[in-house]
């Protein structure tokens, strides 16, 4: 066997582990669905480079890891873009077939090359209806998965994702959404990050052609309050079953009417005399007209 032989089994796992280090080392980004279209957030301190960008009309495009190397890999998409679209039509441009174009060339990078990419991104693509957008992760090794509704990647991810999903849920406003991704993004017990190192960007399925917008400055700050005071709004009081019948009569409140007292015996009109007997004066009542002070109990 020949020195410094290394199998390759072994080579794809180091430089597998050596992609995942160098990518938790960076910061969380989250993507997710909301009513009207796709939202992205990333905790991005720089404020020269981006994390989130336009791919074309309807095709975002986040990244996390090495900036050089994701950079080259939009560069890539954009040129893919815009070629296909000019030489076909428009509407030929899917994030299935810039997938497929990331897929191969992070597979290559992976297999060929002593140093892997250092990334991970995520290609989305906005449909007419919610139910048509699509959400692709890649990872280092040019693997993709399908996602739904929601993804999270880079740093901690196992952590964001977890606090994404007790969140998220279908159908959410942009302000909610916001709410929810940025929430994902902080640290338990810790603060949010500050709006100035927020970045935004949504896919809005009701804006003519491009699709494609960023959220920054007082636009970005009055959707944080919206999120914010929507989340603190108390919930409506559970209504409270009505009272039963039978406590007003057993308790008697205040304002509740007094039972009629019962009747006794002399309550009861008199009973008629029978008439006279021709043989003689009556001697007194007769069995069936004695009151005995049951009343209206005997039915």
């Amino acid at each position: 066997m020949p020195f410094g032989y290394v199998p390759a089994e072994q080579q794809m796992r180091d430089k597998a582990d050596y992609a995942r280090k160098g990518i938790a080392r960076g910061r969380s980004s989250v993507v997710l669905q909301y009513e009207h279209g796709i939202l992205f957030v990333a905790h991005n301190a720089s404020q020269a480079l981006h994390k989130i960008s336009e791919i074309y009309d309807r095709i975002g495009f986040a990244a996390v890891g090495r900036y050089n190397e994701f950079e080259s890999l939009r560069l890539g998409g954009i040129r893919y873009a815009d070629i296909n679209g000019y030489t076909f039509d428009r509407g030929d441009v899917t994030a299935r077939g810039l997938v497929n174009v990331y897929a191969q060339n992070l597979g290559m990078i992976f297999t060929d090359s002593i140093k892997p990419y250092e990334v991970e991104i995520v290609v989305a693509e906005v449909g007419d209806a919610p139910a048509q957008d699509q959400i692709y992760r890649l990872t280092f090794d040019g693997s993709v998965a399908h996602e739904h509704g929601m993804v999270a990647m880079g740093g901690q991810a196992d952590a964001v994702a977890s606090r994404l999903r007790e969140r998220y849920r279908e159908g959410l406003s942009l302000p909610e959404a916001l709410r929810v991704g940025v929430a994902a993004l902080t640290e338990p017990d810790g603060d949010p990050p500050p709006t100035s190192q927020i970045e935004v960007a949504v896919l809005d399925r009701n804006r003519p052609h491009r699709k494609f917008l960023r959220l920054v400055g007082a636009k970005l700050e009055a959707l944080l309050a919206e999120g914010a005071a929507a989340g603190q709004a108390p919930e409506p009081a559970a209504e409270e079953p009505p009272a039963e019948a039978g406590k007003a009569e057993e308790g008697g409140g205040e304002d509740s009417p007094a039972a009629p007292p019962k009747t006794g015996p002399s309550t009861k009109p008199p009973a008629t005399p029978p008439p006279s007997s021709p043989t003689g004066p009556p001697t007194g009542p007769e069995d069936d007209d004695i009151d005995t002070g049951s009343g209206d109990e005997r039915l």
